[in-house]
C-alpha cells in the first residue's frame, strides 16, 4: 500500500548496549518508517541517555515512551506507547533483535486489509555477545559466525511468495517480528494489561486478531531479525498469563476489558 505512514515501535528495559546495535539497524534500513516509538518499561538513565543521541542522527521523529519500572509490564508500555503513535500501520521489534537491512520494506510490501504479519528470529549465541558489542555488528547472513537455525537467516524473497495468509493461529508466531494496522490494534484493545511477566502477551493479542477475522501472514526469507542472547526473564507469571489466554481461544474473546482505550484521547 502506498502513502501509508508507518510506525516502527521498539519495546526495550534497561540495555542500552543491545538497543544501540538495534537503532544502528535501523539507520542503515532501505526504507525508513515515518517515525520511531521507543517504548520503555522502566529503564534507567542510561537508555534515555542513548536515545537522546540518536535522535538527532534520524530524519523522521524518535519519541521515547516511559513508565515507571514496576516488574514486567510490556503490555501497558506498548499500549501507551502505541496511543502515542501516528502511523496507520505498526511494525514492532523487541530491543534486542537487530533488523535485516531490507526489514522495513519487507514488511510493508505485504500489507493487505484484514491481516497481521510476522517474520522470522534468528538467535547470536552467547559465544558471539563479546565480538558482537565490541564490533557493533549489525549486519549478518546465513554463513555469519555466531548465529543458529541459518536457513532462517536467508534472505530469499521470490520463495516468500510461497506463504499464503492463513487464519490460523501459527506456533511460528513472534511478536519481536510482527506488523499490523493501528485500527486493528485499537479494534481488539489492543494488548490485554491482566498479563504481567514474562509470556503470553503477544500471542494473546493477535489471537484476538483471529477472531475478529483477520488473517495471519509468515513472512519467511524476508523480514529477519537477529536476536541477541540474553539469560532467560522469569516465568513465574507464565501459568497466570497462560490460562488467560487460553480463555481467549475457548470463549472467542474480542476485547480486553484491561486495554488500550484508556490512554486514546
Amino acid at each position: 500500500m502506498k502513502n501509508l505512514k508507518t510506525t516502527l515501535l521498539i519495546a526495550t528495559y534497561n540495555w542500552p548496549k543491545a538497543l544501540e546495535l538495534v537503532l544502528l539497524s535501523v539507520l542503515k534500513q532501505s526504507q525508513l518508517p515515518d517515525e520511531i516509538i521507543i517504548a520503555d518499561d522502566g529503564s534507567t538513565e542510561d537508555t534515555k541517555l542513548l536515545i537522546d543521541s540518536f535522535k538527532t542522527q534520524f530524519s523522521i521523529p524518535v519519541k521515547h515512551i516511559w513508565q515507571v519500572d514496576n516488574g514486567f509490564k510490556k503490555a501497558h508500555i506498548l499500549n501507551k506507547a502505541v496511543a502515542q503513535s501516528s502511523g496507520e500501520y505498526i511494525i514492532q521489534v523487541d530491543g534486542d533483535c537487530i533488523m535485516h537491512h531490507h526489514f522495513i520494506k519487507d514488511h510493508l510490501q505485504f500489507v493487505k486489509d484484514n491481516t497481521y504479519l510476522f517474520g522470522s528470529r534468528v538467535n547470536i549465541q552467547k559465544s558471539h555477545l563479546e565480538t558482537l558489542f565490541s564490533s557493533k555488528q549489525i549486519r549478518f547472513n546465513a554463513f555469519s559466525k555466531g548465529i543458529k537455525k541459518r536457513t532462517r537467516a536467508l534472505h530469499i524473497p521470490f520463495l516468500s511468495q510461497l506463504y499464503k495468509p492463513s487464519t490460523e493461529f501459527s506456533s511460528k508466531f513472534r511478536g519481536c517480528n510482527a506488523s499490523y494496522f493501528r485500527k486493528d490494534f485499537i479494534a481488539v484493545n489492543g494488548y490485554n494489561e491482566d498479563i504481567t511477566g514474562w509470556g503470553r502477551e503477544d500471542s494473546e493479542l493477535v489471537l484476538r486478531f483471529h477472531n475478529i477475522g483477520l488473517q495471519a501472514r509468515r513472512l519467511r526469507y524476508r523480514s529477519i531479525v537477529f536476536h541477541i542472547y540474553h539469560n532467560e526473564k522469569s516465568r513465574d507469571r507464565f501459568e497466570i498469563n497462560d490460562s488467560i489466554e487460553q480463555e481467549t481461544v475457548n470463549k472467542k474473546i474480542k476485547w480486553a476489558k484491561n486495554g488500550v482505550d484508556k490512554y486514546l484521547a
